[in-house]
């Protein structure tokens, strides 16, 4: 390559990281960056970069690795997970989607072919950056993350047809002779593609492996990535059908983790690449010439698809927040329409003004959907005072169900059937505590039903949801959900439903508690702080440390690092003031094991005074209670005593409850 071509790479990477940074700041995902600095340094903008061709040389190789990872990424659990919305949302998205724009074009005139193909590009949307803002926002397991990611991936696979059928749209395919050749051909190199992923791919990994070179282990990826890319041309098909295959046959090797993670950060590379390369095509004169009409298409684009797929997953049964949420996530034009309009471009449909005016429209819906998924929420709240309820809280399965769910007082209230609301349930069941789940996804709630678990569908930022599930009568609320906007909104809403609730949140991160204590919880377990504590209690245990002092320590870690958020929930307690009262003491609750220390002892005898700790009441076995006990009470084996003392004593006297063999 020509010494002024690496000076070219250079000032692309560079102003890239210096534009990427400053679109960081204003909360615009990458690829826009990347599209905006093809704009400044090409032949349209500043003219800094000459060799157009060499950049999009190296950019056909990021859209190689694009599908080349979307292939080894391709899991049938994942497909399992969000089948609901993969199936049916991904097919009737795409598909009305496809439909409405090319109903649009053919108004205004379009010819056929080209109104079906501008539809294909405008019914994808981008996986990158849906998935990178819900992986900022922890909502990837929310139910619009799943929903969004349901119909994302069916887009991710769609786009394959898309490319096959693109040159006939254009012409260059022929008529139906020539298309059944090609898929012909497109079977033929399938089945040979799979009889390499089942004898030779398998055999050259582990012989490559078997080097323990990790440099020859990224070539032999690098090399099936391409060769399939080159053999799939060779055949009359694209060479990005080609990659997705390479991808698929890796995605059933031992060795796929691996191959990903070592491709990924070439992909990043060359997809920034690819990006620049599209924007030093865009005509900056296009939106200075047109601007009502770039304006109105990308109005257009942005609420079509927001409406539709908001539509779609309400009529799967989910409320409008839910709905809408998603509908933004999908609402811009994805990275591959980026690689379709290439193809429509060799094919004789896409040039000119058009395709300058497609990437106008493209870029412009990429950045507006950060912006857009801030306000939704907020939108969704102001439409659903003008709907009726049904719309508000969804296709409620609640409602169905409302006569078999037992009426509960004094019990729990669990949002949210991840893995944590499942072993509390799990918990619940076994000590005897009533429970009931609320979960947002149906199909989980229809497999546990049938268990018998009592769980019911609704969103638990609706006042009836809440209602139907008894939070006037409820002792605890534990929200163990990813969304954290719907957590803070569910949380202000059961604090003015019930004044006296506990209420208990799991968080991802620390920075998410001072948010979550200033609407009203009482308690906030964030899974990065505790986490960290059992890491560091296993680490003890290995090197010998007492069980005590590792308790000791937790007890000190988790009173420094929780001392500074206290005063702010103390304000919201119905007890404040004894709060303050009691700051340095603890109730803990110690079950007297078989064969303790403790065990036939009676509390005078016990030395428990002497320690620095009350016994605040006893229940028997039985179920008994003695709330006033005396020294004279005999401790037996298999009662729950509540202790009253400060932490480090309470710490101090729990090995005389354990188990001798414990102990």
């Amino acid at each position: 390559m020509p010494g002024h071509s690496f000076q070219d790479l250079l000032l692309i990477f560079g102003l890239g990281v210096l534009v990427v940074v400053v679109f960081h700041r204003a909360r615009l995902p990458p690829i826009v960056g990347f599209l905006v600095t093809g704009l400044i340094i090409g032949p349209f903008g500043f003219g800094l970069v000459d060799g157009v061709e060499n950049v999009e040389a190296l950019a056909e190789i990021g859209v190689m690795l694009l599908l080349f990872t979307v292939g080894i990424e391709f899991s049938v659990e994942e497909l399992s997970r969000v089948r609901t919305f993969l199936i049916t949302g991904g097919a009737f998205q795409v598909s009305l989607t496809l439909a409405a724009t090319t109903a649009g074009a053919l108004a205004f005139g379009a010819p056929l072919p080209l109104a079906i193909f501008l539809g294909m590009l405008v019914a994808l949307s981008s996986t990158a950056i849906a998935t990178r803002m819900l992986a900022d926002r922890n909502e990837l397991d929310a139910p619009h993350g799943r929903a969004a990611i349901g119909i994302l991936i069916f887009q991710d696979l769609i786009v394959v047809p898309m490319v096959l059928l693109t040159p006939f749209l254009g012409g260059a395919g022929g008529d139906l002779t020539d298309l059944l050749v090609v898929v012909a051909k497109a079977g033929v190199f399938i089945g040979l593609a799979i009889a390499a992923a089942r004898w030779v791919v398998p055999w050259l990994l582990h012989v490559v492996v078997a080097t323990r070179k990790r440099e020859v282990f990224l070539l032999t990826i690098v090399l099936i990535c391409l060769g399939m890319a080159v053999a799939s041309a060779q055949v009359g098909l694209s060479m990005a059908l080609g990659a997705f295959i390479a991808g698929l046959i890796l995605s059933k090797s031992e060795y796929a983790h691996q191959a990903l993670g070592e491709v990924l950060p070439l992909r990043e590379v060359f997809n920034s690449l690819f990006f620049v390369s599209i924007g030093m095509l865009f005509n900056v004169r296009t939106l200075i010439d047109h601007p009502v009409l770039i304006i109105g298409a990308l109005i257009a684009v942005v609420t079509v698809k927001t409406v539709i797929t908001s539509g779609i997953v309400m009529a799967l049964g989910h409320p409008l927040r839910i709905a809408l949420m998603t509908g933004v996530l999908t609402s811009q034009i994805g990275e591959f329409s980026f690689v379709l309009s290439k193809v429509g471009s060799e094919a004789g449909l896409l040039g000119g003004e058009l395709a300058q005016g497609f990437i106008a429209v493209a870029v412009g819906s990429m950045m507006l959907t950060p912006l857009l998924a801030r306000l939704a929420p907020r939108v969704s709240a102001r439409v659903e005072r003008w709907l009726p309820g049904t719309y508000v809280r969804g296709r409620a399965v609640t409602v169905t169900v409302r006569g078999e769910l037992p009426r509960l007082d004094d019990h729990v209230i669990i949002v949210g059937y991840g893995v944590n609301g499942r072993n509390l349930a799990r918990m619940l069941s076994r000590t005897g505590i009533p429970f009931i789940v609320i979960e947002m996804n149906p199909d989980a709630v229809r497999a546990e039903r049938k268990r018998g678990r009592p769980i019911m569908y609704g969103d638990a930022t609706r006042r009836e949801i809440l209602q139907l599930a008894g939070i006037d009568r409820a002792r605890v609320l534990v929200l163990a959900i990813s969304d954290a906007g719907a957590t803070r909104s569910a949380v202000d809403l059961a604090r003015r439903l019930n004044r006296q609730l506990h209420i208990v949140v799991r968080s991802r991160y620390v920075q998410e508690m001072a948010a979550l204590l200033a609407v009203g919880t009482d308690e906030v377990v964030p899974e990065e702080f505790e986490t960290s504590i059992e890491i560091s209690s296993r680490v003890l245990r290995r090197y010998l440390v007492p069980r005590d002092v590792i308790e000791r320590l937790i007890r000190e870690v988790r009173s420094d690092s929780y001392e500074m958020l206290r005063t702010m929930s103390d304000t919201h307690s119905p007890a404040a003031g004894f709060d303050r009262f009691l700051a340095d003491l603890s109730l803990e609750v110690y079950r007297v094991e078989r064969s303790s220390a403790i065990v036939g002892m009676t509390l005078a005898s016990s030395g428990l005074r002497e320690r620095g700790v009350s016994v605040v009441a006893i229940q028997r076995r039985d179920a008994t209670m003695r709330s006033t006990p005396t020294g004279a009470d005999t401790l037996e084996e298999g009662d729950a005593v509540l202790l009253l003392g400060p932490p480090e004593r309470l710490t101090d006297v729990a090995p005389l409850f354990r188990a001798a063999d414990a102990a």
